[in-house]
């Protein structure tokens, strides 16, 4: 039986926007869903903040179409940065990062996603498709990022609008497939 979670629901200010997204997804059979605090490094120092409480949220979670059970609702951290050293906020030993379910990364460059591939401990690495790559995917990095079960997230959304954007969507996302010898996780997105 297929599964459908969205582990990129971006985490508004307005709670009720949010308990209405979270609710729509349970209403269209969603198991599982994430809300992702993006941060941006653009300076040395950014503050990161909590993950919203799940408990102020829902009392109780809204019930899975089809199923007797409640969603399941997962906070997500995604750190987009282009130096390596705003990587080091990620290190297992940070009480903020230990407070997100699941911990993502969008490199910048071929070197931190080189980093993020081999020594960074995350989750996922998200790779935005929609444009043409800064880098190569190379093989070594791809199979250390397997070996030590990190998934990789293809944002693909603004794909739908645009004949071009769709254009390196399909093959930047072939690129990695190949590499990754189909062994690639690819999120939807609502």
């Amino acid at each position: 039986m297929a599964v459908f979670v969205d582990l990129n629901i971006t985490n508004c200010m307005e709670v009720k926007k949010l308990q209405s997204l979270i609710e729509m997804a349970a209403h269209l059979g969603y198991s599982a869903v994430a809300i992702n605090h993006v941060a941006e490094f653009e300076k040395k120092k950014v503050e990161i903040a909590k993950p919203i409480s799940i408990k102020d949220l829902f009392p109780s979670p809204p019930t899975v179409q089809g199923k007797a059970s409640p969603i399941n609702i997962l906070t997500r951290l995604t750190i987009k940065a282009s130096d390596p050293s705003h990587y080091n906020v990620l290190r297992s030993t940070s009480p903020v990062t230990r407070l997100y379910d699941i911990v993502a990364v969008c490199p910048t460059t071929e070197k931190l996603f080189h980093a993020a591939c081999t020594n960074i401990d995350v989750d996922m690495i998200c790779i935005n498709v929609t444009e043409k790559s800064p880098f190569y995917f190379k093989r070594p990095s791809i199979n250390s990022a397997i070996e030590r079960g990190i998934f990789f997230e293809l944002i693909y959304t603004p794909a739908i609008k645009d004949s071009t954007i769709r254009r390196y969507t399909i093959s930047n996302a072939i690129n990695l497939m190949e590499i990754c010898k189909g062994k690639v996780s690819d999120d939807l997105v609502l």
